[in-house]
C-alpha cells in the first residue's frame, strides 16, 4: 500500500486542536485534584475513641492492624503474652501507653 505524502506528514509538528488542549487540561486538573485529595485524606489526624488502641504488627502477608476497644483492649494490654505477634516489637506496649491502659500484670 502506497502512502502518499507520508514524509511530509511526518516532518511537520503535531497540531493541537482546541478540543485536544481542553482534554489535556481537564486530565491534568483531575490528576492534581485526585492527588490533593489523596494527600489530605492520608494525613488526616484520626483520633481513637477513649479506651481504644490501634496496633500495627508484622503478619504473614505484610503489615496487619487491630483496633480493639473497651474490655477487649484492656484484656490485650493486661496479658500481652497471649498476643506475642502484637507484643513482639513493643507496638502493643506503646499503644497501651497512649490509651492510658496498664500493660502487663
Amino acid at each position: 500500500m502506497v502512502m502518499f505524502e507520508q514524509s511530509k506528514r511526518l516532518s511537520e509538528p503535531l497540531r493541537w486542536t482546541r478540543a485536544g488542549r481542553w482534554a489535556v487540561a481537564v486530565v491534568v486538573v483531575l490528576l492534581l485534584a485526585g492527588t490533593a485529595i489523596a494527600i489530605v485524606g492520608s494525613t488526616g489526624s484520626e483520633r481513637l475513641r477513649p479506651g481504644c488502641i490501634e496496633v500495627t504488627f508484622a503478619s504473614t502477608l505484610g503489615a496487619a492492624a487491630v483496633h480493639p476497644c473497651g474490655a477487649k483492649a484492656r484484656q490485650m494490654c493486661a496479658s500481652p503474652s497471649e498476643n506475642p505477634a502484637l507484643a513482639a516489637n513493643g507496638a502493643l506496649r506503646e499503644a497501651c501507653r497512649r490509651a492510658g491502659l496498664p500493660y502487663g500484670h
